[in-house]
């Protein structure tokens, strides 16, 4: 027995418009992302990733304490489209590890 779906022309029109579902329909795996930006010494420039799915902010944090644990080590990480990215230890100024739902701050005193 098969089953037809009933669609309203224009909600399949706005679909279209924006791309796809509602944006209202937010996927659960969105929230499981997490931002890094790493600093590196001599770079005016920071590395920005979002991890892939599935990683905590608790399990990368090990990962780099380990790679930063020895000059000769490098850094690597795989974002969300399985590029991966490898910093050697010796040129990381900073690590930041977030989600992309806090709230940044933008301008001086913290305002």
């Amino acid at each position: 027995m098969a089953f037809a779906a009933i669609v309203d022309p224009a909600t399949s029109e706005r679909r279209a418009r924006n791309g796809g579902p509602s944006r209202n329909l937010r996927h659960p795996s969105y929230d499981a992302v997490v931002d890094v930006r790493i600093g590196v010494t001599y770079s005016p420039k920071e590395l920005e990733l979002e991890v892939a799915e599935g990683t905590t902010a608790e399990d990368l944090r090990k990962q780099v304490s380990s790679a930063l644990s020895d000059d000769d080590n490098v850094l690597w990480l795989t974002d969300r489209k399985g590029r991966q990215v490898g910093v050697p230890a010796s040129k990381v100024a900073y690590v930041e590890i977030g989600s992309p739902q806090e709230e940044r701050r933008i301008g001086f005193g913290g305002v």
